[in-house]
């Protein structure tokens, strides 16, 4: 759910400083796009149409089509998951998972067929609110129809069929991205040979819910927002930066912010109600810049498809929504997570266990929160390198 900032890892953690010290190491990357004219038909029975994807390939599709890996992003992530856009990559940000993805790492590019694509309704490359309505002219904005996570697959289906694949070795993802996955597992079990949830679980908690809704509360309450037709020249900034401020604290944990700001003071306290604190310097940081590349609309969006989002939705019982996953699963929490717990995945990772699935589960220490899957890719690199390897030489 996340885009950590460079300033919040520990500086040998940073992707876009390993960049800088090894361009020729890099992956380079390119944007790409596929557009259907014929659209999309969602769960709800409304469609949309052109329906246009933005996505990022790593490595080659075998001749089998055995070795295809969707990495799924997060809730304000992207297709960029790895590598840089420029080959000589001395001021390029690499991909928020690029510590995991390349040649030799845990998803090796060098045996692996990687795709990420934009969700849908998202706001870098793929069909959201903010895209223009063919039968208005206009951008959707409130307009645009509601998404599910089901509809999201859908679109990731339609484009994987597209790129020449009818099935998946892995789907992996956190966050939101891990939900995903799981969907990808439930609703298309003959497609997916296994998945790697990672910081998540199968519904976000009561307390998760009620973040999201006052996240969307502080956007729409925004005067400029305008009931979402607002003029992208002029959005609803001071409310979606609001909103991730919010973010932001379920991000991380006690720990983590006592070790990184405590209560030290930044600058003068001249004005009593500014940003005196570092932790509040560092939440206005993070609100400013994420108004710079993110939709208010698209975070209203994905929230609530989020929200919706119930492993067990239409069952009587937790099992029953989970036995509709075949697949082998690989599960990472990490302990000091406190929006997706280690409590809540272990509850799904149980309940797999009951119906008789194939579930591995993994509750890695750390004091990063819910970022954790963002910064300690050391911790659990290797355990993603093991179950690929145990999945291919499975099916191989």
């Amino acid at each position: 759910m996340t885009d950590t900032s460079p300033d919040t890892r520990p500086e040998w953690d940073d992707p876009s400083t390993a960049a800088r010290r090894a361009p020729g190491a890099r992956l380079v990357a390119r944007r790409q796009t596929a557009i259907f004219a014929d659209g999309l038909t969602l769960v709800s029975g409304e469609r949309i149409a052109p329906l246009q994807i933005a996505y990022e390939t790593f490595g080659t599709l075998s001749p089998k089509g055995d070795n295809a890996i969707l990495i799924v992003h997060a809730l304000t992530g992207d297709s960029h998951c790895a590598g840089v856009f420029d080959a000589d990559a001395r001021s390029e940000k690499a991909g928020w998972w690029d510590p995991l993805i390349g040649p030799g790492k845990a998803f090796d590019t060098n045996k692996y067929f990687i795709v990420c694509s934009n969700n849908l309704g998202g706001c870098q490359g793929t069909s959201g609110p903010h895209s223009i309505n063919p039968a208005t002219g206009a951008r959707y904005g409130m307009r645009f129809p509601i998404i599910t996570m089901r509809d999201i697959v859908h679109a990731q289906k339609k484009l994987l069929e597209e790129l020449g694949i009818r099935h998946l070795l892995c789907v992996s993802g956190g966050s939101m991205g891990g939900m995903n996955a799981l969907e990808w597992a439930a609703a298309f079990p003959e497609w997916t040979s296994s998945i790697i949830p990672v910081s998540t679980s199968g519904r976000l908690s009561p307390q998760g819910l009620a973040f999201s809704f006052v996240e969307r509360q502080a956007i729409m309450r925004d005067p400029q927002w305008h009931g979402g037709d607002y003029d992208p020249g002029e959005p609803p900034s001071h409310g979606l930066a609001v909103a991730r401020m919010i973010a932001h604290i379920t991000y991380l944990s006690s720990e983590s912010m006592t070790a990184k700001f405590g209560r030290r003071l930044k600058g003068s306290a001249k004005d009593p109600f500014g940003d005196q604190f570092e932790v509040e310097s560092y939440l206005n940081y993070q609100g400013e810049r994420f108004v710079e590349r993110f939709d208010a609309n698209s975070y209203i969006y994905l929230t609530k498809a989020m929200d919706y989002y119930d492993i067990a939705e239409e069952h009587a019982t937790l099992e029953e929504g989970a036995a509709r996953i075949r697949c082998k699963a690989l599960f990472i929490s990490f302990r000091s997570d406190w929006l997706f717990t280690p409590r809540d995945t272990a509850e799904l990772v149980e309940a797999l266990r009951k119906v008789g699935r194939d579930a591995e589960y993994h509750e890695i220490e750390s004091v990063y929160g819910h970022d954790a899957f963002l910064v300690e890719y050391p911790k659990y690199a290797y355990l993603l390198a093991r179950f690929l390897e145990r999945i291919y030489n499975y099916y191989n």
